[in-house]
């Protein structure tokens, strides 16, 4: 059945993949065009398990693998900066390519015979390693392609064409702040998820930071690959791009609010270079804000407090108790003392502790 399917003459591989194919890059995702109407075509078979009507998509399990197949189709940006309205469903291969981002992402390769189709002299861009957009109004209609120019450089050593270069800055200048911030987050997480110091300076270099918000901000000078080497983080989009102050623009979940929480109550304070005073402040807070702060500060403090925040104490209430001390505010007062002598010298034992809490509590 793969076979059959893919000796289709109006079956193409399109887009990223012939890219990265000519590139010499292997890729995980397979990206497959019908010129005409997918549905119609592979929709009756057996192997069909989804159909999107909207986009005129099908997917096929084949072997125990997913094929997404996608009809050719265009789309008109009703309203810029939000999702396109897709329109004329089966329309020509040129077409379709014709709506796509980049000269490098619209070439199509028939699976039948092999040959790449090339319409808008994408294979010379790959060669030359030039990312040129396909019309004047290409920002204007989605700015997160400017996100992903940035992306594509970073990944593939790619630079805008002057044209190109120019339509980016235009559009920085005169951004409407009307766009779809959740595509807007899908690539910068894509973005910055490669931790790349290269895609954070060209972000600032070239103002790509704007289109967060309209707020005026000076971005901090840190080597932010290097800290992330060291300290690994979960959410690393965040770390390179939380100190915008119009961050939440974005739609931030639960924990990524948290993280932006953190870090401003922490840029609020005036933290004492003393190991409690460093360890009060950061123990509860998400690793992901102390970077923030380390970022944003120059601080080292934050990092100080990776030093530290293993450092426990052994005694517990049940040790007091033995000790005649009656549950009370006084076992809490006792706890912190120990804790900040404990910073200060980690190597104490439990029978340290004990004997440091019979000195507070005034016990021989």
């Amino acid at each position: 059945m793969l076979d059959s399917i893919f000796k289709d003459k109006n079956l193409y591989y399109i887009g990223g993949i012939v890219r990265d194919e000519i590139l010499g890059i292997s890729g995980f995702d397979i990206d497959l065009t019908y010129q005409g109407n997918a549905i119609e075509k592979f929709g009756r078979l057996e192997e069909c398990i989804k159909i999107n009507k909207d986009f005129g998509t099908v997917r096929l399990l084949i072997n125990g693998k997913e094929i997404d197949i996608a009809s050719t189709r265009d789309e008109t940006y009703e309203k810029k900066g939000h999702l396109p309205v897709v329109s004329d469903i089966g329309c020509s291969l040129k077409k379709d390519v014709l709506r796509r981002d980049f000269t490098v992402n619209t070439l199509a390769k028939s699976t039948l015979t092999g040959e790449i189709i090339d319409y808008t002299g994408g294979l010379n861009d790959i060669k030359s390693k030039l990312l040129k957009v396909l019309h004047k109004d290409s920002f204007i209609d989605d700015p997160t392609r400017i996100v992903r120019g940035l992306k594509f450089a970073v990944r593939f050593g790619f630079e805008l064409d002057d044209y190109t270069r120019k339509l980016q800055d235009d559009y920085l200048n005169n951004i409407n702040y009307d766009l779809s911030f959740k595509r807007l987050k899908k690539e910068l997480m894509e973005t910055f998820n490669l931790n790349k110091q290269e895609c954070f300076d060209r972000f600032v270099s070239q103002k790509i930071y704007k289109l967060i918000g309209k707020t005026v901000v000076n971005p901090p000078k840190f080597d932010i690959e290097s800290l992330l080497a060291k300290y690994p983080v979960n959410n690393i989009w965040i770390v390179y791009t939380g100190w915008h102050p119009d961050i939440e623009n974005l739609p931030l979940t639960k924990e990524e609010k948290k993280v932006i929480d953190d870090y401003r109550k922490l840029i609020s304070l005036d933290i004492k270079d003393d190991s409690y005073s460093i360890y009060k402040s950061f123990f509860d807070k998400q690793k992901e804000s102390i970077l923030l702060y380390t970022i944003v500060t120059g601080s080292l403090l934050g990092l100080k407090f990776f030093e530290l925040k293993d450092i426990k104490i052994s005694l517990t209430g049940e040790d007091l108790i033995s000790l005649g001390i009656k549950p009370s505010n006084k076992f809490s007062e006792c706890f912190e003392y120990i804790l900040k002598q404990k910073l200060k010298t980690p190597t104490l034992t439990k029978s340290d502790e004990i004997n440091i809490a019979k000195q507070f509590l005034g016990i021989d």
